[in-house]
């Protein structure tokens, strides 16, 4: 979800992690032209192989898209994610490192038999809610310095933001719709970041436990409108939430599908690395049978 401009990142020297492709593999897969819109946990961002034009969206050639591509045996497939995307890009460029991304909208056609989604994290502020906790929770470690932030005054923040990004979502899904009609739509939600219980693993991920369970339940909320906005366009929404369940951000490296604030695998800041990208196109082929 991040912006590509906040990226800072040195790669670890480990070694790859590879991610298998998913098993369910089909010769007669009903799709022959997929489309791919998103956000940087759709693009996979420093997860190697980085391509495609611009650089700056930060694509991986085993990001979920591609994965779930090559699963199917599609030969027509247009990946346009972005890292840093909005709901607002999918109808206007997007200006990223080194060039611009078009309309993510623009990909679609009448032909377009498949078209996936991941979408809304940066219409909450994904990176700044981050960054916030990051730098308030650890002066309270016995508190939720970050959950007082965003709840002062009696209103939820961070709530609100969702339920503001709700009707960009049914927008989005909408237009898909409208250019193609066709196609199968599936709305793919955000994987398992924090520990589904738990405290966390403070100081490691500089998150107290009451930010954590806090910020879980932002998570779980978040998803929970992507479904519901599925739900009334009548597109399929994927849980990539429930199989990455224990492969959190506090896991060790080959457990954790998740990278930390400083990553042990190629992969952006909390973000899916490449374990992470299997399991959420593992999630979206099933979702397809």
């Amino acid at each position: 979800m991040i912006r590509s401009r906040a990226l800072a990142l040195v790669l670890p020297a480990a070694a790859l992690l590879v991610a298998a492709l998913p098993a369910t593999a089909s010769a007669d897969t009903p799709y022959t032209s997929y489309v791919a819109l998103g956000d940087s946990y759709a693009a996979g961002p420093l997860i190697p192989t980085q391509i495609g034009l611009p650089p700056g969206c930060l694509r991986s050639d085993h990001n979920y898209p591609a994965l779930v591509a090559r699963t199917l045996d599609i030969t027509d497939f247009r990946d346009v994610t972005c890292s840093g995307a909005t709901t607002d890009d999918l109808a206007a460029p997007q200006s990223v490192t080194l060039g611009v991304n078009p309309p993510q909208l623009d990909a679609l056609g009448p032909d377009t038999e498949l078209v996936s989604m991941t979408m809304g994290g940066n219409d909450i502020g994904f990176a700044s809610i981050i960054g916030d906790c990051a730098t308030r929770s650890p002066l309270a470690p016995l508190g939720a310095a970050c959950k007082d932030y965003f709840t002062a005054g009696g209103t939820d923040q961070l709530a609100a933001r969702i339920d503001g990004a709700a009707p960009k979502i049914e927008a989005a899904l909408e237009a898909i719709g409208e250019r193609s009609p066709d196609a199968k739509v599936v709305l793919v939600g955000y994987p398992a970041i924090l520990p589904d219980k738990g405290p966390g693993c403070f100081p490691v991920v500089p998150f107290s436990a009451g930010d954590v369970a806090y910020l879980r339940g932002v998570e779980k909320e978040l998803n929970a409108m992507l479904a519901e906005q599925a739900e009334k366009a009548g597109a399929e929404y994927v849980d990539t939430y429930s199989p990455t369940i224990g492969h959190d951000i506090c896991q060790l490296p080959g457990t954790k599908w998740i990278e930390g604030l400083v990553p042990t695998a190629p992969a952006a800041p909390v973000h899916p690395n490449a374990l992470g990208e299997s399991a959420m196109a593992k999630a979206t082929v099933a979702a397809l049978y």
